[in-house]
């Protein structure tokens, strides 16, 4: 017994002796980027606000008119066009999801006015098949999947390279959508090179609020070189109040205006 005492003292002193490790710090949470579901809905809001005048995006799936902007049809929850080619991929990748839809014969047509503004072989009755294409959960997941792949994830990628947060995740989404990111000067990415040519992205050390008004700068050039876009109240009274604010988390509650019209999201 006495030996086992002997033996137990100093295992006890270098227990003792061990320092206790500090208690870990809580990690921080990534600040949540335009892709995080919440923000994601806000700016499915905002754009709806400026394609459809509501705030009511999912109401969009069966949106289509021809506005006379020189793209044929406009449809659904972000603008695909006849004569584009976004609304093409569209239906093709809806075809492949579910082959025979409604919307499958008009393939051949919608290859044919693809860089035109054109209607042949899409009268009478593509804006009744439209509609009708919209109640099935395929086609709404179709035009789901369409915009996120050309439109919101690159937006995104975009600008969190870029080192701007959510706020400027949405200018550049709104800006893709209505401009594209093709090789025209009033693309997506020229619009971004103009602005990269006055001031630097935080990724480069730059100020996050100059650089998205140089970005904005050069949106609103290219908005005002086609008259379809040549409003362009859907940066000056509501992308700029945002960034005017320093919102640039895009929190809410927000208020801004499109058209004049007001819109709140608490």
């Amino acid at each position: 017994m006495l030996g086992a005492t002997l033996l137990a003292v100093p295992v006890t002193a270098d227990a003792a002796a061990v320092p206790t490790a500090p208690a870990a710090r809580p990690a921080t949470a990534a600040a949540p980027g335009l892709d995080d579901p919440a923000k994601k809905e806000i700016a499915m809001q905002i754009v709806s606000s400026a394609e459809n005048s509501s705030l009511d995006w999912k109401a969009q799936y069966k949106y289509i008119e021809d506005i006379d902007d020189g793209r044929g049809y406009t449809a659904g929850i972000i603008g695909f066009c006849s004569g584009t080619g976004d609304m093409l991929d569209l239906v093709e990748y809806y075809s492949r999801i579910k082959p025979g839809n409604v919307l499958e014969k008009y393939l051949p047509a919608l290859r044919r006015v693809d860089g035109t503004d054109s209607h042949q072989g899409l009268d009478p009755n593509f804006t009744r098949d439209w509609a009708t294409a919209a109640k099935d959960s395929a086609f709404r997941r179709a035009q789901d999947h369409e915009r996120d792949r050309v439109y919101f994830d690159p937006a995104v990628k975009q600008g969190k390279a870029d080192g701007v947060g959510v706020l400027g995740q949405f200018i550049y989404y709104d800006a893709i959508v209505m401009h594209g990111d093709g090789d025209d000067p009033t693309s997506f990415r020229n619009i971004r090179r103009k602005a990269l040519a006055k001031a630097k992205p935080p990724s480069r050390g730059g100020d996050e609020k100059a650089y998205l008004n140089a970005f904005l700068d050069a949106r609103v050039w290219a908005m005002k070189q086609e008259e379809a876009h040549s409003d362009t109240s859907r940066v000056d009274t509501a992308q700029r109040v945002f960034l005017r604010k320093g919102n640039l988390g895009l929190n809410t509650p927000l208020d801004w205006k499109v058209y004049g019209d007001p819109y709140h999201i608490g």
